[in-house]
């Protein structure tokens, strides 16, 4: 039984129960003094509570967010750029094309003129194996 109670009841190096001495309460031995008048108060630093405790702000989250700030920044500046290199080469497309189209009707419109004459339509004819009508024939009536 001693040696459960010394291996559950105590720790070895303290005083037991029965050997402690009991010490008279004393009052305080200094004495609080009446508040007669109150002194002007400091004016406290106005600082946030993490720099009065000692703790730094954690930078790392200031840091990813200014990254993925100039990320945006830069895919909206690569967009805008790649936005305006497609309507550039849409509108030199449709320049090319306004140019083709234009050369095809000035050369519609000079084959008209070139054709269209009393010479080329009497060029024309003879090609084909006609030929001028000669004398009017009458035929009398019966």
């Amino acid at each position: 039984m001693a040696v459960q109670a010394g291996r559950l009841g105590g720790r070895s190096g303290l005083r037991s129960a029965a050997s402690a001495v009991a010490l008279p309460r004393i009052g305080p031995a200094v004495q609080p003094r009446p508040r007669t008048e109150t002194a002007p108060s400091i004016a406290r630093r106005r600082t946030r509570t993490a720099v009065r405790a000692g703790r730094r702000a954690n930078r790392v989250g200031l840091l990813l967010g200014a990254i993925a700030i100039i990320f945006v920044l830069g895919f909206f500046s690569l967009a805008q750029t790649v936005q305006v290199s497609t309507t550039a080469v849409d509108i030199d497309r449709l320049t090319n094309e306004q140019a083709a189209l234009q050369g095809q009707r000035q050369q519609v419109i000079s084959d008209l003129n070139r054709l269209g004459g009393a010479s080329a339509i009497r060029k024309e004819g003879i090609d084909l194996g006609l030929d001028q009508l000669g004398a009017p024939l009458i035929v009398p009536a019966r």
